[in-house]
């Protein structure tokens, strides 16, 4: 069976930090795989604007070339601002892909994400493709991402509980080689968006299972048609 995949994600680079391995394997496997961002993930910072959205444009087409997926678009809502904006606007605009590709498997931002733009999204997202008569989606899923996913508090957020593992090792050099796209957005170590730190959350996640590299996902709703 052929799969429809689309992957919902606040800024492009957030595919390839988040599940960068998974995308690759999902092309491998001749699923049809497909992206939306919501923001540019550049338009709160300083600067030429300009010039830096359209690198980033560069960038996150690279990455897709590397993982093997098509961006269907950017909806070019404000960057960390996402909470400004009524979230009917966010919804609608991922019914819109919804009612186009039909997608049966959806991936998303964790709910205990940090980031205020990652919170809006899932929220809209599960919104979008909440349970009704002639729905065909039967997964969503939430990813987690290095400084956002972690950087969330128990006391403010629920906490990000991966119950699905995804064994990455034979793709792992995919994804270094789509991070390495977006090369501005990486830290140095020990920060956990380096690329040493990436490489151990992948080690970690797969060591809790007994795998070598691990892409963990925690299913929010699965429906068996």
């Amino acid at each position: 069976m052929t799969n429809v995949i689309l992957f919902i994600v606040a800024h492009p680079d957030d595919e390839a930090i988040g599940m960068g391995g998974c995308l690759s394997l999902h092309s491998e496997r001749k699923d049809k795989v497909f992206g939306i961002s919501m923001t540019d993930g550049i338009s709160s910072r300083e600067g030429n604007i300009s010039e830096e959205a359209s690198e980033r444009n560069f960038m996150a087409t690279n990455s897709s070339k590397v993982l093997g997926f098509t961006w269907l678009d950017n909806k070019k809502f404000p960057d960390n601002q996402m909470d400004t904006i009524p979230m009917l606007e966010v919804i609608k605009s991922i019914e819109l892909v919804k009612q186009k590709i039909k997608p049966n498997i959806i991936y998303t931002h964790s709910p205990s994400d940090l980031n205020v733009d990652h919170k809006i999204v899932f929220q809209s997202t599960l919104t979008a493709f909440r349970p009704q008569n002639n729905e065909i989606w039967e997964e969503i899923r939430t990813f987690e991402v290095p400084s956002a996913t972690d950087y969330g508090h128990r006391s403010i957020s629920e906490v990000f509980q991966p119950n699905l593992y995804i064994n990455v090792e034979s793709v792992f050099n995919k994804k270094i080689e789509a991070l390495k796209c977006y090369k501005d957005e990486i830290r140095p170590y020990p920060h956990s968006r380096s690329l040493e730190g990436i490489k151990n959350l992948a080690q970690l996640r797969g060591n809790q299972v007994g795998l070598s590299y691990a892409e963990a996902f925690e299913i929010i709703r699965k429906i068996e048609r």
